[in-house]
């Protein structure tokens, strides 16, 4: 049952007297559910909660955290239907992209699991004393990462779950020993509430703290600012657009004591497709792209929204096979009227720079909110002079560039902003060729993939999902993965410290058995 309230720790709270609904862009309709707009008095109260939850929390043990991650994925499991279809309504997506972005979500919670229970996240090193070295003694010092405090997590728009209530920011704050306060997203309320008591009764069920975890509901800007303005919170977690990060940025490094905003804001997410790759598989590229530009209607981080490629035959082809390939497919609806509409007014903007060229634009009616996809193109030349076209239009969108030559191909790859992505579609033999392509697309972007599209990441060790600014305010850092857990952590040493009193992790005899770095050499031994 979906109340509309805030979770402020384990309670409902709705002293609020302003309301908002969600929209089923679907059906083109507000859906029946009505939600509170969290107040200043339960914003503080969410924050104090959490602080106070922290002294606990960051104490408890990797496996009874693995335990509460666990718990929170069977929870959501145990929503079935009501979950699937809230999601439905309020996003417009199908069920199956629900079932699968849900599954998603316990894999991710699921894998910090598995980090904690195995612990050696925690890069435990040792470099024991050395009291008789000369000239001066050397001292015992042990360091280890520990959490730094209360999380806010801003849910996303296009992933209402895998982003957003328990997904990759939250699971892995929890992990890290963060008590988390989510600012649910206003288009997906719902879903987000429901998630919010899977959390609170794994929390429960678990014996975690009241205050690990917090729902607060806006439709506004006022909560967020509050939220990251409150001298208890100490780091951010966002996805979304680079006008919303970039300010959540600005007002965290204002603050008196300022804090860390890991936002990840938008990427045009460029490929570069060599003249032999397309002079051998053009069309086929052509349909696996067209494929990938209208996945998901566009809304993903990922879209590759940049094609990029050398002026010649193969590439006139190519765009004509690409134009012909996205206009069979039918265009699907986008999450919310505000998305629809802002997608068309940077479409419009975009095309209406002179030296476009529209090669492909959807020509038929559609349903209210089902976006129409289309392609541009443009010359390099006016592409290097224009900055309006390196900017990201979200949605069913991307533009080819038809470059002189490589050295100019070269220019337009470092003339781009940070980007999450880059993708090079040649063989191995042809990309050897073109050395300077790739080390320009690799100072630009966070991933690089060799023959496939950007859309669909993995959730694993080796996944990097973020990249130099602004495609993310810090490139060091990934929001997706085992490594994202170190966005809430800071490096912490013990000097000569009483060794019974060392937390396990640095303890002589490894209790955790874990992997650890002692004198220069990892290992799992003891000392």
């Amino acid at each position: 049952m979906i109340t509309g309230k805030n979770y402020i720790g384990t309670q409902h709270s709705a002293k609020g007297n302003t309301t908002y609904k969600t929209f089923n862009p679907q059906l083109n309709l507000e859906n029946e559910w009505e939600f509170t707009e969290a107040t200043s008095e339960e914003v503080d109260a969410a924050v104090a909660l959490a602080s106070e939850a922290f002294e606990t929390y960051k104490n408890i043990s990797g496996l009874k955290k693995a335990e509460f991650l666990n718990a929170i994925a069977e929870e959501i499991l145990a929503l079935g239907d009501t979950l699937i279809e809230t999601y439905c309504a309020e996003s417009g997506l199908p069920p199956g992209r629900a079932l699968g972005e849900r599954g998603r979500t316990i894999g991710q919670l699921k894998s910090f699991a598995t980090v904690l229970t195995e612990g050696s996240w925690v890069e435990a090193t040792i470099d024991t004393a050395q009291p008789e070295r000369e000239p001066m003694p050397k001292s015992d010092l042990r360091k280890m990462l520990i959490p730094i405090g209360p999380v806010v997590v801003f849910g996303a728009s296009n992933f209402p779950l895998a982003f957003s209530t328990a997904g990759g920011d939250t699971a892995s704050a929890l992990a890290s020993g963060c008590p988390v306060i989510v600012k649910s997203h206003p288009m997906h309320s719902g879903t987000g509430e429901l998630v919010a008591s899977a959390i609170l009764k794994a929390a429960e069920k678990t014996g975690m703290p009241n205050g690990v975890f917090s729902n607060l509901n806006s439709s506004g800007i006022a909560v967020g600012q509050q939220l990251v303005q409150h001298p208890k919170v100490k780091a951010v977690g966002f996805t979304g657009s680079f006008k919303g990060g970039k300010a959540l940025f600005d007002l965290a490094a204002q603050r008196d004591e300022p804090i860390p905003v890991f936002a990840e804001m938008g990427s045009v997410n460029p490929v570069v497709m060599l003249p032999e790759a397309l002079h051998a598989k053009g069309e086929s590229l052509a349909k696996t792209y067209a494929g990938s530009i209208t996945l998901g209607t566009g809304q993903f981080c990922t879209n590759p929204g940049l094609l990029l490629g050398i002026k010649s035959d193969a590439l006139s082809s190519f765009i004509t096979h690409l134009s012909d390939e996205i206009l069979k497919i039918e265009p699907s609806v986008m999450l919310h009227p505000n998305i629809y509409d802002a997608y068309n007014k940077n479409k419009n903007t975009a095309i209406s720079q002179k030296g476009i060229n529209v090669s492909a634009d959807y020509p038929s009616d559609t349903n209210p909110n089902y976006a129409k996809q289309t392609v541009t193109t443009v010359d390099g030349a006016t592409f290097l002079k224009n900055a309006t076209l390196h900017q990201e239009v979200f949605g069913p969108y991307s533009m080819v560039v038809q470059c002189d030559n490589a050295r100019q191909l070269e220019e337009v790859i470092l003339k781009l902003e940070g980007q999450l992505t880059g993708t090079i579609m040649a063989d191995a033999v042809e990309v050897s060729k073109y050395p300077n392509i790739v080390s320009a697309l690799q100072n630009r972007v966070g991933r690089i993939i060799f023959n496939g599209v950007p859309t669909g990441v993995d959730v694993c060790p080796s996944m990097m999902h973020g990249g130099p600014f602004p495609a993310s305010t810090d490139s060091r850092f990934t929001a997706i993965g085992a490594h994202a857990i170190k966005r809430w952590v800071r490096p912490f040493s013990y000097q000569d410290w009483p060794k019974q009193l060392l937390p396990d992790a640095l303890k002589d005899d490894n209790p955790l058995g874990i992997i650890r770095n002692i004198d220069g050499i990892q290992t799992q031994k003891h000392i």
